[in-house]
C-alpha cells in the first residue's frame, strides 16, 4: 500500500511539525549511527564488541549512546547477564523488527546506487534513468 506524505500529514494532525515526536523519532532512527547499529540487530542478537565490529568507525562513547536511545525508544532490548566479565546481549523488539522489516529495503536503495549518486561509479544515476526511456 503506497501512501504519500500529504496523506500522512492530514490523517494525522500536526504530524512533522516542529516540537511533534515524530520529528525526534525520525533524528534517533534515520542518524547516520541508528541506521547501522539497527540494521546490524536486524541479523540478530549481538554482543557489544560484535555490534562495534560490525558498525565500523564507531567510537564506544557513540555507540553507547546510541543503544540507550534506541533502547529508550523501545526498538532495542539489553539483556544484562550477571556473569564475570558482565555479559550484555542487543536484539531488537518486536517494535524493532517491525521498523526494519520497512527500513531494510531503503538500506538496500542505498547501498545499490550510492556510488553512481556520489559519482564513483562508470555509470552516473542520471545515465541509467536516460537510457531506460
Amino acid at each position: 500500500m503506497t501512501v504519500s506524505f500529504a496523506q500522512i500529514k492530514a490523517s494525522t494532525p500536526m504530524v512533522f511539525e516542529p516540537g511533534c515526536s515524530t520529528r525526534v523519532v525520525l533524528d534517533h532512527v534515520m542518524s547516520k549511527w541508528g541506521v547501522l547499529v539497527l540494521s546490524a540487530l536486524s541479523d540478530g542478537t549481538r554482543r557489544w564488541g560484535a555490534l562495534r565490529r560490525e558498525v565500523g568507525g564507531i567510537s564506544e562513547k557513540m555507540l553507547a549512546s546510541t543503544l540507550r536511545t534506541l533502547a529508550d525508544d523501545g526498538l532495542v532490548h539489553r539483556e544484562s547477564f550477571p556473569s564475570v566479565p558482565p555479559h550484555v546481549e542487543y536484539s531488537l523488539t518486536p517494535l524493532g523488527r517491525d521498523l526494519m522489516e520497512r527500513m531494510l529495503p531503503l538500506v538496500e536503495w542505498v547501498a545499490d546506487h550510492s556510488d553512481a549518486m556520489l559519482g564513483r561509479d562508470s555509470e552516473p544515476a542520471t545515465e541509467s534513468v536516460e537510457n531506460r526511456a
